[in-house]
C-alpha cells in the first residue's frame, strides 16, 4: 500500500455544492467569497456562508481555501485587510492569491497559508524559489506546465505543488486573457470573464489595402470557428504520474459547474486515487466513460504529458456541450418510505432516473409513482419543484445530498 496520496481538490460555487464535493469525496474545496475573486458570476459565498462552510469543511476532516486571485486597481484595496482578518477568525485553512500588492497586504492582515494562483503563471524552479522566500506555501503551477516538469520544480524549490486534473482549460497563457474587456467590457483578470474564446470567430487573410467592410463582405457565415475554444482538461489516465512526481493536491476546475458536475468528478477521481494508493488495478475505461457522462467539450490531457498542440482545440460543431447524461435534482431528505427530491429538470412518470450514492454503485429507477408536498399523486413535475419518490430496497444508500441524473435522449 502506498503511504502518500494526493489531496483531490474540488470547485464549489456554493454551500451545496461545497457539501456534494466533500460527501464525494473531495479533501478540500475552493470558493469564492464576494470580492477579490476570478469568478463574479458565481453565487459566491458571504461571510456566514464561508463560515458555515468552513464548519461543515472541518466537521468532515477538510480543508477549505478562499481565492483572492484577481488582479486589483488601488481601489479594490479597501477592505481587505478586514476581510483577511474575518477569514482567519474562521479558521480558513489557505487563500489562493496571484497578486504580488494582495501577498503583501495579506501577509500584514494574517497569517493563513497562502497559495499562489496559476494566474501568477509560475513556470519553473527560479520563480518557486522566489514565491517560497516571500511566505508561499503552495504553487499552482501554470497550466503550461507538464507533470514531470512539476515534479523537479517540486524537489528544486523544496514546496508543495499543485495542477489541475480536470475541467475547462483557457486558450491564453494561464488565463491572462483581455479578449472579454474588448468585445464584452468585462475585465476577465478582475472576474468578469465572458468566455469570449468559446465564441466563432471568422478567419481571413490580412491586407492592407482592404477595408474592414470589404473583409467583412468577402467572408460567408459558414467560415465561423472557434478556433481559441480549447478541448476539455482530463487527467485521469495520469494518476500514476501525479503520485510518481508526489504532485500534492489534484485540482478540478469547475466553480461555475452543477451538482452533478462537482458529484461525478470528486466520486470518480476519489476512486482512481485511493485504487493506486491501495495498489489495487486502476480501472481506467469504467472511470472514463464516466467522465464522458458530463456535459463537456471534448477532452484532452493538456500540457500534463506534453506541450499541448493543435490537436488539443476544440472546433466544435453546432452542439459545443457533449456527454450523455443530465442532471435532474438533488435529494433533500429520507425517510424509510420516500426520498425527497428537489427537481432541476422536468420530470415525468416512466422515466428512468439514476441515484448516485457517496459512496457505492448507482441506482437505476423507473419513477412509476410521485407525490406532491401535499401527497397528492402526480404524474408530471416542472422545473425546480419538490416531489417524494416511493422508496425501494435498490435505495438503501440513497441520502440528503445525493445527486440524481438521467440519460439524455437519443444516448
Amino acid at each position: 500500500m502506498v503511504t502518500w496520496k494526493p489531496e483531490l481538490l474540488a470547485p464549489a460555487k456554493n454551500l451545496e455544492r461545497l457539501k456534494v464535493a466533500i460527501l464525494y469525496g473531495a479533501d478540500a474545496v475552493y470558493v469564492g467569497g464576494q470580492k477579490y475573486g476570478l469568478r463574479a458570476r458565481a453565487d459566491n459565498f458571504t461571510r456566514q456562508e464561508l463560515a458555515s462552510a468552513a464548519a461543515f469543511a472541518h466537521q468532515h476532516n477538510a480543508k477549505l481555501y478562499v481565492t483572492l486571485n484577481a488582479f486589483l486597481h488601488d481601489e479594490d484595496f479597501d477592505g481587505l485587510e478586514e476581510y483577511c482578518a474575518y477569514l482567519e477568525s474562521i479558521d480558513i485553512d489557505a487563500l489562493i492569491i496571484s497578486d504580488l500588492g494582495v501577498l503583501r497586504e495579506v501577509r500584514k492582515a494574517c497569517s493563513i497559508d497562502i497559495h499562489l494562483s496559476t494566474q501568477a503563471s509560475c513556470l519553473n524552479q527560479y520563480a518557486a524559489k522566489v514565491w517560497k522566500q516571500m511566505g508561499v506555501t503552495r504553487i499552482i503551477l501554470g497550466r503550461e506546465v507538464s507533470i514531470q516538469e512539476a515534479g523537479v520544480i517540486r524537489a528544486s524549490a523544496d514546496i508543495d505543488i499543485e495542477l489541475f486534473i480536470h475541467g475547462a482549460m483557457c486558450m491564453s497563457y494561464s488565463g491572462h486573457c483581455t479578449i472579454s474587456n474588448f468585445t464584452a467590457g468585462r475585465d476577465s483578470n478582475r472576474g468578469g470573464c465572458s468566455q469570449s474564446c468559446r465564441f466563432s470567430y471568422q478567419l481571413h487573410p490580412y491586407s492592407p489595402v482592404s477595408s474592414q467592410a470589404e473583409m467583412r463582405n468577402n467572408l460567408q457565415p459558414d467560415e465561423a470557428v472557434t478556433f481559441l475554444s480549447s478541448k476539455d482538461l482530463a487527467g485521469a489516465d495520469q494518476i500514476v504520474s501525479f503520485f510518481q512526481h508526489r504532485i500534492c493536491s489534484l485540482k478540478i476546475e469547475g466553480r461555475m459547474k452543477s451538482s452533478l458536475y462537482v458529484a461525478t468528478t470528486c466520486k470518480t477521481y476519489r476512486r482512481l486515487i485511493d485504487a493506486y494508493a491501495q495498489q489495487q488495478q486502476l480501472p481506467l475505461t469504467q472511470h472514463q466513460h464516466e467522465l464522458e457522462t458530463l456535459s463537456r467539450r471534448d477532452y484532452c490531457d493538456g500540457s500534463l504529458s506534453a506541450p499541448a498542440e493543435a490537436d488539443s482545440v476544440y472546433l466544435q460543431g453546432e452542439n459545443p456541450n457533449i456527454g450523455s447524461h443530465v442532471p435532474v435534482g438533488i435529494v433533500l431528505d429520507t425517510t424509510d418510505e420516500h426520498i425527497t427530491a428537489f427537481l432541476s429538470t422536468p420530470l415525468q412518470q416512466h422515466h428512468q432516473i439514476e441515484l448516485m450514492p457517496f459512496q457505492n454503485a448507482h441506482v437505476f429507477h423507473t419513477v412509476e409513482n410521485m407525490y406532491n408536498l401535499e401527497g397528492q399523486s402526480i404524474t408530471a413535475a416542472r422545473q425546480q419543484s419538490v416531489v417524494h419518490i416511493p422508496r425501494t430496497a435498490s435505495m438503501k444508500d440513497i441520502a440528503p445530498l445525493n445527486v440524481i441524473r438521467a440519460q439524455k435522449s437519443g444516448s
